[in-house]
């Protein structure tokens, strides 16, 4: 398995890759996302997971679901089922990296809230801002899953041990 350092080298100076285990991988700037259809989350306190400590308030974010870029890519389909083992690595520019399984983002409430934001309060954020922003507002506490400067997502499809 990659190390991940080796998985922070492959980005696109202000651009965010779908590459991987898709059967189109793609690349996304900011006003390429916007003509997606769009959804807001709602404002939240951003605060550190192991401590608990206030980091700061979040207005609500404006952005496209992570499910229609994973689904406008593809995903595997030359075995029957394979896209249901498929996880997804999300990578920051700093090496950041959080992790969906498919279960998890088309199978339950937890996908309709995984957003690559690229406005936050009404505001258009660019790359100072820390755009694009991955952000899971289902999550408990979103600190841990809250990715500035998203640069890649990678598909990978688990093999199952026999």
């Amino acid at each position: 398995m990659e190390s991940i350092d080796r998985m922070a080298e492959a980005t696109v100076d202000d651009a965010l890759l779908l590459c991987g285990r898709f059967q189109r991988p793609l690349s996304f700037s900011l006003e390429q996302l916007k003509r997606y259809e769009s959804v807001t989350a709602t404002p939240f306190d951003l605060r550190c997971y192991t401590t608990n400590r206030f980091i700061g308030n979040v207005d609500a974010y404006r952005g496209v679901r992570l499910t229609t870029l994973i689904s406008e890519a593809g995903l595997p389909s030359d075995v029957p089922g394979e896209f249901k083992r498929t996880v997804f690595i999300a990578v920051g520019q700093d090496g950041y990296v959080v992790t969906f399984s498919w279960h998890e983002l088309f199978n339950t409430p937890i996908g309709e809230n995984v957003l690559v934001a690229y406005e936050c309060g009404g505001r258009r954020l660019d790359a100072d801002d820390g755009a694009p922003i991955l952000f899971s507002g289902s999550d408990i506490l979103p600190a841990p899953r809250h990715v500035k400067r998203l640069a890649r997502i990678e598909a990978r499809v688990l093999t199952p041990s026999a």
